[in-house]
């Protein structure tokens, strides 16, 4: 199936209202439910641990890369864009100068934010979130529900974004990786305690396509120049193997391929990125209410499902979805 065939609603996870809100893990036994709280609990106490400093986070607009005002060619006429994703047409977008995160907002830096507000974000509020199946222990995998056509995702009790795969898990091991299981409403909170906002959609692919003019990708229009990956995504046959050629079958650290000519780090690939923009292309079948843009696709992007770590492709999210594949980075004024 190629991507532009697929339904609106695959790799980038199913929506909160797509299954049993009161039921979202199937089988999970008393015990593994108190171990979760409990183990959630000591996660918190422990978030100073990979916490970065206060004031370095809270500075980050200071050190965000500026990008100059000008015009440029905005979207794409690619064979295989995604038409229901109005990719097209090709447009000139004039944008203001503006400052951008060179990388996505860290587990470490997040967890500088919960420890000074104490901040819960909307999957611990839930209870739950999505998480790639692979990624999971196999009996939480088979205990966690799936949501109706997209069987690669599990609802899974306990998931959120110090603990990643639910139960067990933790983000111990990954501070420099990007925080996932935020919501709009998270990131937006997060925005606003260091001064900072979404970027515009406008913005984010003027910043993603690091100074070049409809180059396919954030370096160029091939995929892997001179053999080599500059992004994290599938590689094999979706969603059954993975060969992991790129080295990662879950999220990457966030400076672990060459940045594009602005300077910034993995606007292809790893986490879908939130943008403050309202979807303007109709909903997906499974959203409704207030559904916005997301950018950048995933590690769990394909060419032959999902090939939206293009540079001007970009996707859906109801705003209070959350999952192990989406994260943000940051934007101000000039």
């Amino acid at each position: 199936m190629r991507a532009s065939d697929a339904p609106t609603s695959h790799c980038c996870a199913a929506g909160r209202k797509g299954l049993d809100e009161d039921v979202p893990a199937r089988g999970i036994d008393a015990a593994l439910e108190g171990d979760s709280a409990r183990e959630g609990d000591a996660a918190r106490k422990n978030l100073s641990a990979i916490a970065a400093p206060v004031e370095v986070v809270r500075s980050r607009a200071d050190k965000a890369i500026l990008i100059p005002a000008g015009t440029f060619r905005m979207g794409t006429e690619d064979a295989d864009r995604n038409p229901m994703d109005a990719e097209s047409p090709i447009r000139e977008v004039e944008v203001g100068a503006f400052r951008v995160d060179p990388t996505c907002v860290t587990n470490a830096e997040f967890a500088t934010f919960v420890n000074e507000t104490g901040y819960v974000t909307e999957a611990e509020e839930f209870g739950w979130s999505y998480v790639f199946g692979a990624l999971l222990e196999p009996e939480l995998r088979r205990a966690s529900q799936k949501p109706p056509g997209t069987p690669w995702w599990r609802a899974v009790h306990g998931a959120r974004w110090d603990a990643p795969e639910g139960p067990g898990s933790s983000v111990a091991d990954r501070a420099d990786h990007p925080v996932v299981h935020v919501s709009l409403r998270d990131a937006e909170a997060f925005a606003s305690w260091c001064g900072m906002r979404l970027p515009r959609e406008a913005e984010w692919e003027k910043a993603a396509r690091g100074g070049l003019d409809q180059a396919r990708y954030a370096w160029g229009d091939e995929l892997t120049p001179n053999g080599e990956h500059r992004c994290n995504i599938w590689q094999g046959a979706f969603p059954v193997r993975n060969t992991l050629e790129d080295g990662y079958l879950g999220t990457a650290p966030v400076r672990t391929f060459p940045p594009n000519g602005f300077g910034l780090y993995e606007v292809a690939g790893n986490v879908w990125e939130w943008c403050s923009d309202t979807w303007d292309a109709g909903h997906a079948p499974s959203m409704s209410g207030d559904v916005r843009v997301i950018r950048g696709g995933s590690y769990l992007c394909h060419d032959s499902y999902c090939n939206r770590y293009r540079v001007a492709a970009r996707h859906a999210s109801a705003v209070e979805d959350a999952s192990g594949n989406k994260g943000f980075r940051l934007a101000a004024d000039a």
